[in-house]
Formats: structure tokens, sequence, C-alpha cells
């Protein structure tokens, strides 16, 4: 049976919200890192409703001084429609 991952859009802000909040950084903070003239994609990828493109992951993980893996919130979802947590 193949395991379908996917990514848990919501678990995934809350971590960006909690690591960017554990390295004592402001959504400014982020915003003048990445170089944006707004907040709006850190306040979407916190609130769960967009992620961030590959290249800002990698970014992200940088700055959080952590893993992709520990930003990302992947589940998998078997054949059967049966979750499983990641």
């Amino acid at each position: 049976m193949f395991v379908f991952p996917t990514i848990d859009m919501l678990k995934t802000g809350q971590n960006i919200l909690r690591l960017r909040k554990q390295a004592g950084l402001s959504v400014k903070n982020l915003q003048d890192i990445f170089g944006f003239s707004t907040p709006q994609a850190i306040y979407k990828w916190q609130h769960g409703t967009a992620l961030p493109t590959i290249d800002n992951l990698v970014v992200l993980a940088a700055v959080f001084q952590v893993r992709v893996d520990d930003i990302l919130a992947v589940e998998a979802e078997s054949e059967a429609g049966m979750q499983v947590s990641a």
C-alpha cells in the first residue's frame, strides 16, 4: 500500500509562528530578511493559508537554525484514506 504524504498547512504555520517567537524575531524582522515590501506573505505562512516556496523554506530553516523537516508538518494518508502522522 502506497502512503501519500501531505503537508498540514495549519500545523506548518503554527511551527513557523513558534519558531519565529523562539528565535526572538518579529514579523518585521522576517520581512526585512526576505526583502518583502509587506508582511502579508509571512502572516499567510503563520496562519496556514499559504506555504513558503522551497527557497524561502530553506532560508527560514537557516534563520531559525532548524531543519526544513522541523518546519513542515507532514502527514501521510494511505490509499485506503487512513491518516498516519509522520
